[in-house]
């Protein structure tokens, strides 16, 4: 090879090794203190654009997450307020069944009635004041509700809650359109004055099956908040497995192994030391021309 002193090809080949390594350590630090191999389109196009989509959906499924859990606090608040229902209910039925012996006065029957009147009117405001986030739940004001549980816009990724499941609970419904059994109404019993006036009179024992009927509506109603209750869990452990199975899948494919890295680590900053000796060595081969002169 020539001795020549305008160029100095030892000297470029190191300058390129040493750019070289310092590039290889600088990736190593980058990816050892970020925690990812994958930091810029560059390093694996197609796996930035995977990785970019794998996170938008993990954004979304905890949206869905948030979504489902408030469909079934939203349920369970709903079921709440029929347990409360259920137990002025039993209490009204007690107290009809102690009315209808026919050894209570007039003022007995009162107080009797007085009570029934009170748990009755609870009742009332119960179902006035059944709300969530603004909704009234027992009014009967809603219709069905799609509670978006899932990543797209199909039926697939919705749970439907029908109308059924916001039917109304006041007692003037409860005991006109359920007390009689058989799907026919009882215009007798179309407000709570006049429930509580029959749970007392000479008839109260007539009423006993007709409260027992409104329970068992309540009961049913209760039933089928549980059946919805069931999809919502389904879905909330749904979109866990699929969130953690996503994110296993971005670990794999952005996040960096840092044992691999810091051995890529050490050997680049041994390659730049080298290059960087070598480099200062080959910047003087030029000079051995001057000992032919």
């Amino acid at each position: 090879m020539a001795l020549t002193i305008n160029t100095n090809i030892s000297s470029m080949v190191a300058q390129q090794n040493l750019a070289k390594a310092t590039g290889s350590l600088n990736k190593a630090i980058e990816r050892m203190t970020t925690g990812y191999k994958i930091n810029h389109a560059g390093d694996n196009a197609a796996g930035y654009s995977i990785a970019r989509n794998w996170e938008t959906q993990l954004g979304s499924l905890d949206i869905a997450a948030d979504n489902a859990a408030t469909g079934a606090d939203m349920m369970t608040t709903l079921e709440d307020h029929y347990s409360l229902i259920s137990s002025h209910l039993q209490r009204v039925r007690d107290l009809t069944e102690q009315a209808s012996n026919g050894t209570y006065g007039s003022a007995s029957l009162n107080a009797i009635k007085s009570e029934i009147t009170a748990r009755l009117e609870e009742i009332d405001r119960i179902s006035a004041n059944c709300e969530f986030n603004g909704q009234h739940l027992m009014n009967g004001s809603m219709g069905a509700i799609n509670l978006q549980v899932g990543l797209y816009s199909s039926s697939d990724s919705k749970i439907e809650l029908k109308a059924d499941l916001f039917k109304k609970g006041d007692v003037g419904t409860l005991f006109k359109t359920y007390s009689k059994g058989d799907g026919t109404e009882d215009n007798t019993l179309a407000d709570k004055a006049a429930v509580a006036t029959a749970c007392t009179g000479a008839n109260a024992s007539d009423m006993l099956n007709k409260i027992d009927n409104v329970i068992k509506e309540i009961s049913n109603r209760t039933t089928t908040l549980g059946a919805a209750q069931n999809r919502i869990d389904s879905a909330i452990e749904s979109i866990a497995v699929q969130s953690e199975n996503i994110t296993s899948s971005l670990s794999t494919l952005r996040d960096a192994d840092v044992a691999k890295e810091s051995s890529n680590y050490i050997q680049a900053q041994i390659l730049q030391q080298a290059a960087a000796t070598l480099l200062a060595t080959a910047n003087q081969t030029p000079s051995i021309a001057l000992n032919l002169l």
